[in-house]
């Protein structure tokens, strides 16, 4: 069924098509139509922020924790619904049905976290230092947010920060990935029916320079007072500069080129089975996908067998069945990796498949599951002999490429972990508790494994990166409330007269000349 999706903007849908019409095929199977999208431009990011800026005031006014009650009925919906919406991730980016499910679970997992927050908004009393007086600190909500997000994951990131920031009494603007429009209506729509007054919730189909040309409009117009966005290194930056004339801190989620270190104590075949889903999962088009395997030289050689063993014999293929991973998201995931493809030098070695780019009938890969030509499916490869010197080693490779590297000391390990100027995600596989706690002393990475992939997160715990991967904001857990409010300070003196700090406390008078006597 091809859906007919477009911008919803206090709830109707934007009929008119400024931005266009895109068409969006399966691409796990080209040719099947999974939606024609109505796409907008700036003004209507702009008209969505207008919106937005109008009905936020009534919200924020809405006790903490009735906005819980709203998070928690989202969150049912989104389970009721479930495998639908599974289903359609499915087929709108080709992500394995196991996963598809997963990320819907996260949505499940961070409105039942957020629930229990709408009741805990703490803010502090603090003893002044003058006697009848009284000192509060209050978080308020910023305003309105605009919320830019990658397809990759098509729900469960844009939860990491819709659903603090409307819990936090913000209303929000999202421009989700125009690759991913049905699924965007479809989670926008479970909003809509969660009890958010009109306007509160807006969703705004747009490609990248209309979303860019209308977020710098709403600045300038003041209708927007944070913005969050999930994406590339590059457009992170322009993002930094834009909020940054307007003394704006946004919220950055950026590329990742994630390490993963084998000690030569680790357990071999647990640290293949981390990198296999690490590097592959999703085809590697996670911001958590393993860039590079460092490992020791002493099991190297083993390693590395092991992994090309796992590697071509992962099933590959069709997502609607058991596999590692199926196609690419879209053709213009497919047109970047093949320009990283090119990054491959003639020193490395390569492994992991019986071919390298497209899986085709004149390229096909052993064991494939169900019809290659049908869809945007690339073999896996694993890349060994990657140095630091190497374009490879620096480069955020958004696809089923893996590079391996090797270190002789533990030193060399963290300047490979490092030296790429990434910093989201890593992981070490080692039994010996000291090798861990060093490497998370001295790893630039905003979020460390042990003895656990790069990728995967919870509800409960911070996500973020440092570095090239983002500016040291971080989602999910009470620590994105720190994105979406402001703290408020208050004193209240009922003293009846004007006391002031630093100039009428209390004095307290000491002998500091008193000694003991010695001995």
């Amino acid at each position: 069924m091809t859906r007919t999706v477009a911008s919803l903007i206090a709830g109707k849908p934007a009929d008119a098509a400024p931005g266009g019409h895109l068409t969006v095929p399966n691409p796990a199977a080209l040719s099947e139509t999974v939606a024609e999208a109505l796409v907008g431009d700036a003004d209507t990011l702009v008209d969505a922020a207008r919106t937005a800026r109008n009905a936020q005031p009534a919200w924020a006014a809405v006790p903490a924790p009735v906005r819980g009650r709203a998070i928690q009925q989202f969150g049912r919906l989104v389970e009721e619904n479930a495998e639908a919406l599974s289903a359609l991730i499915t087929r709108e980016i080709g992500k394995p049905i196991r996963e598809s499910r997963g990320e819907v679970q996260e949505v499940v997992d961070t409105c039942n976290f957020f629930l229990g927050e709408g009741r805990r908004l703490y803010g502090q009393t603090v003893p002044s230092e003058m006697p009848d007086k009284q000192l509060f600190t209050f978080r308020v909500p910023v305003g309105v947010a605009t919320i830019v997000t990658a397809g990759n994951f098509p729900v469960a990131v844009p939860s990491w920060y819709l659903v603090p920031a409307l819990l936090c009494g913000n209303a929000v603007v999202w421009k989700p990935a125009e690759y991913t429009p049905a699924t965007a209506e479809a989670f926008t729509q479970l909003l809509l029916h969660a009890g958010f007054p009109e306007g509160v919730v807006n969703m705004v189909l747009a490609d990248g320079p209309a979303t860019f040309e209308g977020l710098e409009r709403a600045l300038d117009e003041r209708l927007v007072d944070k913005v969050g966005f999930t994406g590339s290194t590059e457009v992170g930056r322009r993002i930094g500069e834009l909020t940054g004339r307007h003394l704006q801190t946004p919220c950055l989620e950026l590329g990742g080129k994630n390490p993963l270190v084998v000690m030569p104590d680790a357990d071999l075949d647990l640290a293949v089975e981390g990198a296999l889903f690490s590097g592959f999962g999703t085809a590697g088009q996670r911001c958590t996908s393993l860039g590079t395997a460092i490992v020791h030289s002493s099991v190297h050689d083993d390693f590395v067998a092991r992994f090309d063993a796992a590697a071509r014999g992962a099933a590959i293929g069709d997502p609607t069945q058991d596999v590692l991973y199926g196609p690419m998201i879209s053709q213009r995931f497919c047109d970047r990796f093949e320009d990283w493809l090119e990054l491959i030098q003639p020193h490395h070695r390569l492994r992991g498949s019986t071919g390298t780019g497209r899986i085709t009938a004149d390229n096909p890969r052993d064991g494939f599951v169900g019809d290659p030509t049908a869809g945007l499916y690339y073999h896996p490869t694993i890349v060994d002999g990657v140095t630091a010197n190497d374009d490879l080693y620096r480069t955020e490779t958004f696809g089923p490429i893996v590079g391996v590297a090797r270190f002789d000391d533990f030193d060399e390990a963290m300047t490979l972990a490092n030296g790429h100027g990434y910093g989201l995600s890593s992981s070490i596989y080692t039994t010996n508790p000291l090798h861990a706690f060093r490497f998370r002393e001295r790893v630039s990475a905003g979020m460390v494994s042990v003895n656990n992939s790069t990728s995967g997160a919870e509800a409960h715990l911070p996500f973020g990166g440092n570095g090239k991967s983002g500016n040291g904001s971080r989602q999910s857990g009470v620590w994105v409330l720190d994105q979406f409010t402001r703290w408020q300070s208050m004193n209240w003196d009922y003293s009846g007269r004007l006391q002031k700090a630093q100039m009428d406390v209390a004095d307290i008078t000491a002998d500091l000349d008193f000694r003991l006597a010695a001995d």
